[in-house]
């Protein structure tokens, strides 16, 4: 991914990785993890906490104010919106359970793993285990520190990227705002002041195969 932007000033926007996938597995293969310098370690180590429903305002700090967080449900362009999606995540499950991990790429800027995880619902009492690519580009001011920070944190469950369009977009936009009318904790309202981060507006590709600037990379 060496097209990433150097310059930490640029927008969260700019730092999107893009890639289709030869299949929708993405099973991980601890085993086969590469292994990672301390500090990247524990920046994986406080992601794999968000996702694991143990948001701290510490581990949102992993992000600039200008992020974005784009997964199949949500599309979140600041921080803001990032704590609101972390924070809420105990309200609506009773559990999540990390359930492996393994490091596909290191690279400078850029950190990628697949990443299992299972997710009970607090309403319906079921389980749902969930594959998927963790991409996380990293903020160049501090992607050598010891707490380094990320710029665009991306998760894929299926082989295709995403478009930016269309109606499921435009839902994955209304639901990251819906979230932060009803998050009104202390936690996140600390990072209220990230809702006037630097923005780009949205890049769309027309599709999220490999003809829309999203070429098959085999992870």
């Amino acid at each position: 991914m060496s097209n990433l932007p150097k310059d930490s000033s640029v927008p969260g926007e700019q730092f999107e990785p893009r890639q289709t996938h030869p299949s929708e597995d993405y099973t991980p293969d601890p085993s086969k993890s590469l292994k990672l310098s301390p500090a990247r370690q524990r920046l994986v180590d406080d992601i794999i906490a968000l996702y694991s429903c143990q948001p701290t305002v510490e581990r949102v700090k992993r992000y600039t104010p200008d992020c974005v967080y784009d997964d199949q449900f949500v599309y979140a362009n600041d921080r803001y919106k990032m704590a609101g999606q972390w924070f809420a995540l105990p309200k609506l499950f009773s559990a999540s359970k990390n359930e492996g991990y393994q490091v596909v790429v290191d690279e400078p800027g850029l950190i990628q793993f697949r990443n299992e995880q299972s997710w009970t619902f607090k309403i319906i009492p079921k389980t749902a285990t969930i594959n998927a690519l963790v991409s996380l580009s990293l903020d160049p001011a501090t992607e050598d520190s010891d707490f380094i920070r990320v710029k665009y944190h991306k998760d894929q469950a299926n082989d295709k990227d995403y478009s930016h369009e269309g109606l499921g977009f435009s839902f994955k936009k209304w639901q990251a705002d819906q979230v932060m009318k009803h998050m009104d904790s202390p936690e996140v309202q600390q990072f209220e002041a990230d809702k006037g981060a630097a923005k780009d507006a949205v890049k769309t590709y027309g599709s999220g195969a490999a003809e829309g600037n999203a070429p098959t990379n085999d992870l």
